[in-house]
């Protein structure tokens, strides 16, 4: 094919979901021009009610010297980097963002678009960066990479095991800069940990446990209603079902409905189980079991509020390695002081990564460890990654993503199925379980459907 009508491409969804063959050069918006350089670049945001606002319009655009509420650090801004449109399929969401973030900072506005595939259209956007709801990640990230765009996307990387494999080879195929959300991965101090555990500062490594107490209030009941005015309603389903519209299945409440958000594992904990991984040096187990249940509330929550969950690597390490995860969200107490984090068990002792305050190491003896805390912006690492082009920079590419957030995905299906599944990591299938192998993707409402060919 040498040459595509690129617009009608990506207007036409159901050309992806038969799996099109895209012309990348005819997609693809050459980055010779500024990679590498200090030319700008242009940011498109997805999602702006919560995540999108909050950390990707607050973090990735330049603030001029006389901005209102710049930051201290010089360092926590990027030169010539534009936000230059809002996209979310809710408009109600724009215009408190577009005040807040850019009108009283000095800032240009950005323009909105309700439609995430025109802002695809437009070769001038450089980069995009996916803060919705988890059910649409992956296609809209592959999406992004088709149309020749560099990704940031929000944890978790996928809403099910077999679009996150997806995203990994479109990734590869259209060679995009992927980033996930996993911002740990680019403090200095959790790479100093990790590097810790390596060298073996508590001997040999046995098991991680994540934790995940996040109390939450319950949800409470409410009726269908009609759509609000402004919010395009089958655009923001998008691959799901096509159900009746309630306040909670909308905003952030969306996180507990499976159609669209995988609970607090899924959410919250993908931070945890990613560096638990990381932490162990493993990918994805053989074998998962999980147990919880929906408790204290009577509410409309599908998820689990407490889940409990181990992925057992008989193979692995001296003796075989354990990850145990758990998610609480009903008022608890910290375990080793640590209520979101990680806790690293060896045979000289343990360390504990708090997500929020760093690591400190406890030896046998009682005798204290190294300890330190660091941040670094993980949308430097990103920026710094479009310019060069570079690969190995990214700390967090969709080759580590996939895996965190497919065991986060794994973990519901045990959940759900109410038994432990044994797993192959190689195929990414669960083995003699056709039940479970089923919940490992999903039924895409069409046109919104990920491709078997990327």
């Amino acid at each position: 094919m040498d040459t595509i009508d690129r617009r009608g491409f990506l207007k036409d969804s159901a050309a992806v979901a038969a799996g099109a063959s895209v012309g990348i050069g005819a997609l693809r918006r050459s980055t010779a021009s500024w990679a590498g350089a200090n030319d700008r670049i242009r940011v498109a945001i997805f999602g702006i009610h919560s995540r999108g606002a909050k950390y990707h319009a607050n973090r990735f655009p330049s603030l001029p010297a006389n901005a209102p509420g710049r930051p201290q650090n010089p360092e926590e801004t990027h030169e010539n980097v534009e936000v230059a449109v809002l996209c979310d399929a809710d408009e109600n969401t724009f215009e408190p963002c577009a005040k807040r973030l850019f009108d009283d900072r000095g800032l240009k506005r950005p323009r909105f678009e309700r439609d995430f595939r025109r802002v695809l259209e437009d070769d001038s956007v450089d980069v995009v960066t996916i803060a919705t709801q988890n059910h649409w990640h992956s296609l809209m990230a592959i999406m992004a990479c088709q149309a020749g765009k560099d990704v940031y996307v929000e944890k978790p990387l996928s809403h099910n095991v077999r679009e996150g494999r997806k995203l990994v080879e479109a990734a590869k195929k259209y060679d995009r800069i992927v980033m996930h959300g996993t911002q740990i991965r680019s403090s200095p101090g959790s790479q100093e940990a990790i590097q810790k555990l390596r060298e073996g500062v508590i001997g040999d490594v046995y098991m991680a446990k994540g934790l995940c107490y996040k109390t939450r209030e319950s949800i409470g009941h409410t009726p269908e209603e009609p759509v609000p005015p402004g919010v395009d309603y089958d655009l923001w389903l998008g691959p799901a079902p096509k159900r009746p519209f309630t306040q909670n299945r909308f905003h952030y409440k969306w996180h507990w409905h499976w159609d669209y958000g995988n609970g607090d594992i899924g959410n919250q904990g993908v931070h945890q189980m990613d560096v638990a991984r990381w932490g162990l040096g493993v990918g994805l187990p053989p074998k998962i079991d999980a147990q919880g249940g929906h408790f204290s509330y009577d509410d409309d929550q599908e998820t689990p509020n407490t889940l409990v969950a181990t992925f057992s690597y008989p193979d692995a390490g001296k003796r075989g390695l354990l990850l145990v995860f758990e998610v609480r969200h009903t008022h608890t107490h910290p375990e080793l002081g640590v209520g979101i984090g990680n806790i690293f068990f060896g045979s000289e002792g343990y360390m504990i990564l708090d997500s929020y305050i760093g690591y400190k190491t406890f030896l046998n003896g009682g005798d204290p460890g190294p300890s330190r805390y660091e941040d670094k912006s993980h949308i430097d690492n990103f920026i710094e990654a479009v310019r060069t082009r570079n690969q190995e920079t990214v700390t967090a590419p969709p080759e580590e993503g996939h895996p965190s957030a497919a065991m986060c995905h794994l973990a519901n299906i045990s959940y759900r199925l109410g038994r432990s599944l044994d797993f192959d990591p190689e195929t990414e299938r669960c083995i003699g379980d056709d039940e479970a192998n089923a919940m490992l993707t999903r039924d895409y409402r069409a046109p919104f459907v990920v491709p078997e060919k990327v």
